[in-house]
């Protein structure tokens, strides 16, 4: 499954989308499914309208970091914050 959140970026003053998450089975890992989720979820993307999709994951998962990076994108100078509330 993959979720796809749209928002409106006010530095860009365009409709960007966040890919909240991605999550394929892991006995079905390496078959495509998850390189056909995510090219869905941005071919959606373009169709709505949006000029960029930003995603976060666990800096040690560099499995993931791969794909995504195989799928387009590139790693980010943002620095992410949290408060756990």
């Amino acid at each position: 499954m993959v979720n796809l959140l749209n928002t409106v970026s006010t530095a860009l003053g365009e409709r960007v989308a966040i890919l909240e998450d991605m999550i394929v089975d892991p006995d079905n890992r390496g078959g495509g499914e998850g390189s056909h989720l995510l090219t869905g979820a941005i071919e959606l993307a373009r169709k709505q309208g949006c000029l960029r999709i930003t995603l976060l994951t666990d800096r040690a998962n560099s499995g993931a970091i791969r794909f995504y990076e195989r799928h387009g994108f590139n790693l980010s100078e943002m620095v992410t914050l949290r408060l756990l509330l």
